[in-house]
């Protein structure tokens, strides 16, 4: 599958969106080694430490159904910004797929690849736990 095909998912994703508060939709569509892939978006709650990241939700989905080997995410925002994922998603994301890589993008059709260690370089990880 082409990046290209993987953003289009994702921005099919992001008309779920459930943004009322910041009204920052967010979609990702998340390619799983086998070829499913599994969607996500948004999800704000008026508690906002409630809410739930496009990224997340397309992990945990993918999880949920037994999925354990992960190749690409694709991510996208409104506007002219290239997707940037937060803290929180890629701590997750570097739990179960370390090796992902990332397309971020916008509407636009603009984006760009990166690796989960690009974006987080020294994770901590079941190592730290162990030690």
């Amino acid at each position: 599958m082409k990046d290209e095909e993987l953003l289009q998912a994702a921005v099919v994703a992001r008309n779920f969106a459930q943004a009322p508060y910041s009204h920052y939709l967010v979609g990702a569509a998340m390619l799983c080694r086998n070829g499913r892939i599994y969607t996500g978006c948004n999800v704000e709650s008026s508690s906002f430490g409630l809410s739930l990241c496009a990224e997340r939700v397309a992990l945990v989905k993918a999880l949920s159904e037994g999925e354990r080997e992960f190749d690409r995410m694709a991510v996208v925002i409104s506007g002219k910004e290239i997707a940037k994922p937060c803290g929180a998603c890629l701590q997750l994301l570097s739990d179960y797929a370390p090796g992902l890589i990332l397309i971020l993008g916008n509407l636009e059709g603009e984006y760009e690849r990166l690796s989960i260690s690009k974006l987080l370089p020294r994770p901590f990880g079941r190592g730290d736990l162990l030690k």
